[in-house]
């Protein structure tokens, strides 16, 4: 078997593997590169010693069986059958997304028990759930944006084979999987990257340290790292679509962005595989050049989640106004009318939490609706709190609250993502939880997070201690709660939205221009009509008159039980309540 690396900065190499050891030698074609040739076979333990030192896992790993720290093992991904056979692939447009974290779907936390539960996904009405980052990390238990090597799976929850049947399964019953993966950082622990190549830079830096390098001496082998990785994903394990992390992050000043370098790859893989592929990106820049196509001087990624409509639909629903909520809190139905109509609030406005204008306009006319994701919760808005607790905890006395987000989230003209456990209002929270394996790091990670909470009013005793297993334990979804009240009628709620958009075109018309939006800040209602459909919401505690013209329509859905507009147009809708309609 060949065996390579990239270390530029050594003067020898040798391999190990199967407790065997031979010296690399370089590539006369590659600079930097060293090769050889051993026996293995799928499962062999192999690393690489730089100079003479300690033996050191493959940067470019398919599987640590024993964690980050330890050595890499063979992966022959020919020896897996696969059960769907040639998957056709299914593309982003009219798609709903579902944000599952491996690690607390299930109490078991692995693929396989992932994998018997996505039935609930397809009679919910879900197209494609998108898996929390999977890549190796310390301990058993983490969100896993603290991944180190970006080219195998996370072992406890099932290595590369639990991954390639959890995909299976879900293609088997028509479901996309998408994947989250980290390209702008790597975790604190079991990072080697640093000693075998200047994967690195101090010229630039973000909120983890130094950036990686993108666009410095010896950036193009750290690029193409990167894009090989991603390509890896889509091609060994059939995903169907990658999630960026924190794409503002990834700094580079090169005249071809990384980001336009990898969504060219991306493209070219899906016509060589003929289904389609997609990149979404997180970005805070809300700048539209990131899902323009290349053609016309983008980035050419395919979607971008859209923070802005969950800030404005967060402060309408809670009223909180503290830090990035600033914003929207002052009219919060005007800033949610905005980005129904507009896709970005802030698109060169002034943002009181940067204390400078922020975004950019984008062109409804030439911008999809559904290259923006819109949600109500993600991972980060729960999770990144001090107690981790849902809008089902926060709004608990009001569930019709939490019936008109689901309708404005499955219904606006974005695609849709919901986060595991929203759609029966699940009762669990999802806090932040790490087990690192290094004491100083567990420390230092659990003084942190009080100290950063200690600032806006909490008590160190209130917020949960990520490193105690309970915080993950409490963070697990618990299954009985879908089969009793009140949470069945919230799911039968969400599985007859999502139905809704199957049936009635307009809700997945790409045509962003096409929404027309009506609002009353004070007496707390909204309506949007899209085609032929009409969306209302009553969101304060009385009930709301809301115009909707003479045009004669019906009830698709109702939270509450409403009825049609007479001959004056005007439709009454209970508080706290909504309703969807159609044009006769």
């Amino acid at each position: 078997m060949q065996f390579e690396v990239w270390a530029p900065q050594a003067d020898h190499v040798t391999l190990q593997c199967d407790d065997v050891t031979r010296a690399l030698e370089r590539d006369p074609e590659r600079a930097g590169w060293w090769t050889g040739q051993a026996e293995a076979r799928d499962g062999s333990r192999y690393g690489f010693a730089l100079d003479g030192g300690q033996v050191l896992p493959d940067p470019r790993s398919r599987r640590q069986p024993d964690g980050p720290d330890g050595l890499s093992a063979v992966v022959d991904h020919g020896r897996h059958v696969w059960r769907t056979g040639e998957w056709a692939g299914r593309a982003l447009p009219g798609a709903v997304l579902y944000e599952l974290h491996v690690g607390t779907y299930t109490p078991e936390g692995t693929f396989d028990a992932a994998a018997a539960r996505l039935e609930h996904l397809v009679e919910l009405g879900v197209t494609h759930v998108e898996l929390m980052p999977v890549c190796p990390f310390p301990g058993t238990n983490g969100w896993g944006y603290d991944g180190v090597s970006l080219w195998a799976v996370h072992e406890p929850y099932g290595g590369p084979e639990g991954l390639k049947r959890f995909v299976d399964r879900a293609h088997e019953l028509g479901l996309g999987v998408v994947l989250d993966v980290v390209h702008n950082h790597l975790g604190p622990s079991g990072n080697y990257l640093p000693l075998f190549g200047p994967y690195f830079t101090d010229t630039h830096h973000t909120p983890w340290g130094s950036a990686v390098n993108l666009d410095a001496p010896g950036s193009d082998e750290v690029r193409d790292f990167l894009v090989g990785s991603a390509l890896a994903w889509l091609r060994d394990y059939r995903i169907d679509g990658l999630r960026l992390d924190a794409v503002h992050a990834l700094v580079d000043t090169r005249a071809c962005h990384f980001l336009e370098e990898l969504s060219a790859a991306v493209d070219t893989l899906a016509a060589s595989l003929g289904r389609p592929l997609f990149l979404i990106a997180e970005s805070d820049l809300n700048d539209p050049r990131l899902v323009t196509a290349r053609a016309e001087g983008g980035l050419g990624l395919h979607a971008q989640w859209n923070d802005d409509f969950h800030h404005a639909l967060h402060t309408a629903l809670t009223g909180e106004s503290q830090g990035y909520y600033a914003d929207f809190a002052r009219a919060p139905l005007a800033a949610l009318a905005k980005t129904l109509t507009g896709g970005f609030f802030h698109d060169g406005t002034y943002s009181s939490f940067r204390g400078r204008r922020h975004g950019r306009a984008l062109d409804r006319t030439r911008v999809a609706g559904h290259r923006l994701l819109g949600y109500s919760q993600t991972h980060d808005q729960v999770g990144n709190r001090a107690q981790g607790d849902r809008l089902s905890s926060l709004l608990a006395d009001s569930p019709g609250l939490l019936a008109c987000a689901a309708a404005l989230t499955l219904t606006a003209p974005f695609t849709p993502m919901l986060f595991m456990g929203e759609e029966w209002a699940a009762g669990t929270p999802w806090q932040y939880f790490t087990d690192h394996t290094d004491p100083e790091l567990a420390e230092a990670v659990r003084r942190g997070r009080r100290r950063e909470f200690a600032a806006h009013g909490w008590a160190e005793e209130d917020v949960p201690d990520p490193q105690d297993p309970a915080t993950r334990d409490r963070s697990c979804l618990d299954w009985s709660e879908p089969e009793r009240e009140p949470h069945a009628r919230v799911l039968d709620w969400y599985r007859r939205l999502t139905a809704l958009r199957r049936e009635q075109p307009d809700l997945t018309d790409p045509d962003l221009a096409d929404t027309k939006v009506a609002f009353d800040e004070e007496g707390r209602w909204l309506a949007f009509r899209r085609g032929d459909v009409r969306v209302a919401v009553n969101l304060g505690k009385e009930p709301a008159a809301i115009p909707l013209g003479t045009h004669p329509v019906r009830v698709l859905a109702a939270w509450e039980p409403v009825t049609p507009p007479g001959e004056d147009g005007v439709l009454h809708v209970p508080g706290q309540s909504c309703v969807v309609l159609v044009q006769e």
